[in-house]
């Protein structure tokens, strides 16, 4: 079963580590990080993702929407409770990452037994696709370890 993201959508915007890796101002914020996650693979994976702003649209967000992308404003409620009501709605909170940094959003993921990350695991400083997140970390191996699995690899397809 595919996974499913809730993203509290400020929350991402206003990190320090997704700020600095912005290449225009600061006001198209919403609309990069939305071409994140479309370019970073996790609407490829097939799972769903709902990314929740607070307030009402400024421009035109909507028709950056993908097949398995949802941006949703909370418009006159805050988008903590637009989030917290996806999460109720879901049909299966295990299969739910809840992506923010509010303490009120953590402990209601945890007690509908969803999973979180706070924005720091979900942000990465190179800003490639990653299996928790938007971002990947390059995993460096040494060179033993490099000899280990090559060796491997040659007793599998060396036969």
């Amino acid at each position: 079963m595919s996974l499913q993201y809730i993203i509290d959508g400020c929350n991402v915007t206003h990190h320090p580590k997704f700020i600095k890796n912005i290449p225009r101002k600061p006001f198209d914020s919403r609309g990069h990080l939305i071409k994140l996650i479309i370019s970073g693979g996790l609407c490829a994976r097939g799972s769903l993702i709902w990314l929740v702003f607070d307030g009402h649209p400024e421009y035109n967000l909507k028709a950056m929407e993908r097949n398995r992308l949802r941006i949703i404003f909370s418009r006159n409620q805050s988008a903590d409770e637009k989030i917290k009501r996806i999460l109720e709605l879901t049909d299966n909170p295990k299969n739910t990452i809840v992506v923010s940094d509010d303490k009120e959003i953590i402990y209601f993921a945890r007690l509908m037994r969803a999973q979180s990350f706070s924005v720091e695991e979900f942000v990465k400083d190179d800003n490639a696709p990653a299996s928790k997140g938007v971002a990947i970390e390059e995993k460096k191996i040494n060179y033993s370890q490099m000899c280990k699995i090559n060796d491997e690899l040659k007793k599998i397809w060396l036969k």
